[in-house]
Formats: C-alpha cells, sequence, structure tokens
C-alpha cells in the first residue's frame, strides 16, 4: 500500500489484494512521518 505523505491526514477506500473487500483506510502524517494508521473493513 502507498500512502501519500503530503495530506497530512486523509480517509479512503481501498480494495483488499486478496478478497477484495474494501477497506477503509485513516493514516496521519505530521512532519512527513506516520503517527496513525487505523485500517477497517467495511462490512457489506
Amino acid at each position: 500500500m502507498l500512502l501519500d505523505v503530503s495530506v497530512s491526514q486523509q480517509t479512503y477506500i481501498e480494495d483488499c489484494e486478496v478478497c477484495c473487500n474494501p477497506i477503509e483506510v485513516v493514516p496521519v502524517f505530521s512532519n512527513g512521518e506516520l503517527v496513525s494508521f487505523d485500517a477497517s473493513d467495511i462490512a457489506q
């Protein structure tokens, strides 16, 4: 998974590479470093 450090806080949906189910990804960056990361499945 590639993350864009130019945006300090972001939320996006990405499909799982194994099962293709959607995952909500929420990374948070400070000074170009990852400080928080959360990934949650989206129930369908």
